[in-house]
């Protein structure tokens, strides 16, 4: 029995081409494939697959919010290019700003390609909810969250999702547990809670 406190996390793919239908969507199966992998907790998931528009993505990350969403990924959209504007549209929404996630994630991308100096991700707070912009590749997505981690499986750059459930404690949300062979949340010591078996 799962005695970890269930979450409901807000899922959005931001791309003109497959919220058309022009091709096939692979942000929302990638987040939620590695979600699963790397919580204990029960999910509820509220998936959104929107285009690149500004007002409607701001609309849907206040939607997930007021919906309860503790955590609300997006991917896609946070290139240079001229419809990339999802950090436009979440930095309209925040309360509080969030830089050292973007940092990392640049870090973590400029160890695959000299080109991750162009992505623009950002995370935001609003309200209860800690809200990240991803890339939008699957692999970038799952690199970006679980860092990158030698021969051995040991962590030599520290992914963002380290420091997301201890992020959420501090704002309010759930206590969110990780399988450490995934990803390893990091909390200080006195904002653990026992090991329940």
């Amino acid at each position: 029995m799962n005695t970890c406190d269930p979450v409901t996390i807000g899922i959005v793919s931001i791309s003109d081409r497959a919220s058309s239908g022009a091709y096939e969507d692979k942000g929302l199966p990638a987040l939620q494939e590695w979600l699963g992998r790397a919580l204990k907790n029960p999910i509820r998931f509220q998936p959104r697959l929107i285009p690149d528009e500004q007002v409607e993505i701001s609309r849907t990350l206040i939607e997930l919010v007021d919906a309860g969403c503790a955590l609300v990924l997006t991917t896609g959209g946070t290139g240079p290019a001229p419809r990339d504007v999802t950090p436009e549209a979440t930095l309209a929404v925040a309360e509080k700003l969030m830089p050292g996630f973007g940092e990392q994630m640049r870090q973590i991308s400029l160890a695959f390609v000299p080109t991750a100096i162009l992505s623009r991700q950002v995370a935001v707070i609003r309200g209860q909810s800690l809200i990240i912009n991803l890339p939008g590749q699957p692999k970038a997505i799952a690199e970006t969250l679980e860092g990158l981690k030698d021969a051995d499986g040991r962590p030599q750059v520290h992914g963002i999702f380290a420091a997301v459930p201890y992020c959420i404690d501090l704002i309010g949300g759930p206590y969110l547990e990780t399988d450490e062979t995934v990803c390893k949340a990091f909390r200080p010591k006195n904002a653990q809670r026992p090991i329940r078996a």
